[in-house]
C-alpha cells in the first residue's frame, strides 16, 4: 500500500468523522432551539387561556354567580371566544375533557366526538387529570403534541395542541438541508485530500527513486532533487549529507555504546553498594526521580517498631563480641521478615529496629502486611533463640507495636547528611503502642487504625482503650494472632461481648463473663486486667463522664 493510499484511508475517517460531527452538532442545536420555541409558544398560549379562565371564573365569585347554570354556560363561552382567538393556524386545536372523560371544549378541527370517544378514553388514562406540562397524544387520527393544563373550577383537563407534522416541520427541514451540507461538504474533503496527498508525497517518491538507483548502481554521487523548502525538502537534504557522515556516526555510535556499558556496570555497583544501607525502592527512586526525593510528600503508611525487652540486662551478662554476633544474627532475621513483607527498615536505634510499610511504594496492603510482619518476626524469634541456646546465649523477647497514618516521607536532613525517613505524630504513637507491650504483657500491639484495614483477615482481640504519655486522646488498641485453637476461638469471641459490656458500665456481667474467659484461658493477662477493673467499678463505679480510657503516665 502506497503512502499516498495510506495517508487517504488515515485522514479520510478523521475528515469525514469532523464533517459529520459539526454538522450533526449544528443540528441538534438548531433542532433544540426550534423545538424549544415551539414549546415555549404552545405554553405561553396555554398559560394565557388558563389566566383568561381564572378571571373568568373569578367574576362568578366576586358577584355570587358560582352555581347558576346559565352563568357558568357564559363564562365557558368567554373561555371558548378567548381561545378561538389566540388560535394561528388551521392545524391547531384546542379541548378540554371532563372528568367523565367527555369532550367539554372543542376549538379547531379535531373530529367528531362520536369518533373521538375511544381516543379520548385513552387520554384520560395515560394522562391522570391534574397533569401539568408538554405531551403528546393522538386525536382523530392525527398524531398531535400538546401543553396541557387541569382547570378544578369547571373540572376540565385542557389541552392547547398542535399536529406533530407541523410542530416538527422546520426541525425536519433543518434535518434536510443538513444532510445535504454534509454530502456536500465530504466530498469536497475527499477531493482536496485527494490533491494535497498528491502534492505532498511526491518529494518522497522523488527519494524513494533515487535510493533505488543508488541500490542498484552504488553510485553515491547521485542526489536527491529538493523541490520544497520544508520538513520534506531538509529531508531529501540530509540524504544527500548522510553519506558523508556515515563513518563518522558509525563510529560516534560505538562510543557511545562503550560509554553506555561502562555506565551501565558502575550503576550496578552503586546500587549494590548503596542496597546496603538504603532500600531497594528508594534507590529505584532516586535514579529515576533524582529531584523528586528532595521534596517530601503525606502519605498513609503503617510504622512498625520492635525492641528486645530488657536489653541493657542481657548485655551486662555477655562479652561484647558474642552481643554483637547475636544482634547482628537478629536483626538479620528480622529484616528478612521485614523485606519480604514489603517493609522497609527505616533506621536502627539501638536494639530497635522502626520500619515502614508504604512507603515509598505503597502496595495496597499495608497495614496488613505491618502486622503478619510482626507476627512473623515472633515467630522467628523462636528459631533465634533455639541458636542461642546451642550457643549458650541468653533468650530474647521483643515487643512490637504497630500504627497506621498520615506521615511526611522524604529526604529529611541538610546538604552534607540526608536521610530517607518519616516523621509524624503516627510515628510516635507506633513506638508507645512498642513499650506498652511491657505493660499488657502481649508481644504484638496495634491501634484501632491499622484493625480498620485488616478486620475480618486475621484473629484480632481487643486489649484496652488507652492514652499514651502526652496524649489526652485515647485510641483502643488490640493484639493478634495468625491462628488461634477452637477453646481461644471462644474466649475471644466471650471477650468481645464482655468488653461491649465494660464499656457500656455492666461492670457484674462483665465481670462474669471474664471469669469464664479465665476458666477457658487460665492466667490470661488481658481478661485479668478487665476482671480487676470490673470488680472496682462495680463497687466504686466511675463518674458520669467515664469513657473507659486507661491514661499511661510511663512510655
Amino acid at each position: 500500500m502506497s503512502i499516498r493510499l495510506k495517508t487517504i484511508v488515515v485522514v479520510m475517517p478523521l475528515l469525514i468523522a469532523s464533517v459529520v460531527l459539526a454538522g450533526v452538532s449544528s443540528y441538534f442545536s438548531a433542532a433544540s432551539a426550534v423545538t424549544r420555541l415551539a414549546v415555549d409558544f404552545l405554553t405561553f398560549k396555554a398559560e394565557e387561556l388558563e389566566n383568561y379562565a381564572n378571571s373568568q371564573w373569578n367574576l362568578l365569585v366576586d358577584n355570587g354567580y358560582v352555581g347558576r347554570s346559565d352563568m357558568e354556560q357564559a363564562a365557558q363561552t368567554a373561555v371558548q371566544s378567548f381561545g378561538r382567538s389566540i388560535l394561528r393556524s388551521a392545524t391547531e386545536a384546542i379541548f378540554a375533557m371532563d372528568n367523565k372523560g367527555s369532550l367539554a371544549l372543542q376549538i379547531g378541527a379535531i373530529g367528531s366526538s362520536s369518533a373521538l370517544s375511544a381516543e379520548l378514553e385513552a387520554i384520560q388514562k395515560t394522562i391522570p387529570a391534574g397533569q401539568r406540562g408538554f405531551v403528546t397524544l393522538s386525536l382523530g387520527g392525527i398524531e398531535r403534541v400538546a401543553v396541557t393544563f387541569p382547570f378544578a373550577p369547571f373540572g376540565w383537563q385542557v389541552f392547547v395542541s398542535e399536529q406533530r407534522q407541523t410542530f416538527f416541520g422546520d426541525v425536519e427541514s433543518i434535518a434536510q438541508t443538513t444532510l445535504y451540507i454534509l454530502i456536500g461538504a465530504s466530498l469536497i474533503s475527499i477531493l482536496l485530500l485527494l490533491l494535497m496527498t498528491s502534492y505532498l508525497t511526491r518529494p518522497i517518491e522523488k527519494v524513494v527513486e533515487v535510493m533505488r538507483r543508488i541500490i542498484q548502481s552504488n553510485n553515491l554521487s547521485e542526489r536527491v532533487p529538493v523541490l520544497y523548502k520544508d520538513e520534506i525538502g531538509q529531508l531529501s537534504h540530509t540524504f544527500n549529507l548522510m553519506l558523508e557522515e556515515l563513518d563518522t556516526a558509525y563510529n560516534q555510535i560505538k562510543k557511545y555504546a562503550f560509554e553506555a556499558v561502562v555506565a551501565q556496570k558502575r550503576e550496578t555497583r552503586i546500587r549494590n553498594i548503596f542496597q546496603l544501607y538504603v532500600p531497594k525502592d528508594v534507590i529505584d527512586e532516586v535514579f529515576m526521580n533524582p529531584d523528586k526525593m528532595l521534596v517530601g510528600n503525606n502519605r498513609n503508611v503503617s510504622i512498625l517498631f520492635s525492641d528486645i525487652r530488657s536489653f541493657t540486662t542481657i548485655s551486662e551478662k555477655m562479652a561484647p563480641d558474642a552481643l554483637v554476633n547475636a544482634l547482628n544474627r537478629y536483626f538479620s532475621i528480622m529484616v528478612d521478615v521485614i523485606v519480604a513483607r514489603n517493609g522497609m527498615v527505616d533506621k536502627y536505634i539501638g536494639d530497635a529496629i522502626m520500619a515502614v510499610f508504604g512507603a515509598p511504594v505503597s502496595h495496597g496492603h499495608d497495614a496488613l502486611d505491618s502486622v503478619l510482619a510482626g507476627l512473623e518476626m515472633t515467630e522467628a524469634l523462636t528459631v533465634f533463640n533455639d541458636e542461642q541456646k546451642r550457643l549458650g546465649g541468653p533468650e530474647f523477647k521483643i515487643g512490637v507495636g504497630i500504627n497506621y497514618g498520615i506521615v511526611t516521607v522524604g529526604n529529611i536532613g541538610c546538604d552534607k547528611k540526608m536521610n530517607y525517613t518519616v516523621i509524624g505524630d503516627t510515628v510516635n504513637l507506633a513506638s508507645r503502642l512498642e513499650g506498652l507491650t511491657k505493660y499488657y504483657h502481649q508481644p504484638i500491639l496495634f491501634s484501632d487504625y491499622v484493625y480498620e484495614h485488616i478486620k475480618g483477615k486475621i484473629p484480632c482481640r481487643m486489649v484496652d482503650k488507652v492514652a499514651v504519655k502526652g496524649k489526652t486522646q485515647g485510641v483502643p488498641i488490640l493484639t493478634a494472632r495468625r491462628e488461634i485453637s477452637k477453646v481461644e476461638a471462644e474466649a475471644w469471641k466471650m471477650h468481645e461481648e464482655a468488653v461491649d459490656l465494660y464499656y457500656r458500665r455492666y461492670f457484674g456481667r462483665a465481670a462474669e463473663l471474664f471469669e469464664k474467659i479465665l476458666a477457658l484461658l487460665p492466667g490470661d493477662d488481658i481478661a485479668t486486667q478487665y476482671l480487676e477493673r470490673s470488680h472496682r467499678y462495680a463497687k466504686n463505679p466511675p463518674p458520669p463522664d467515664w469513657d473507659g480510657v486507661e491514661v499511661m503516665t510511663e512510655k
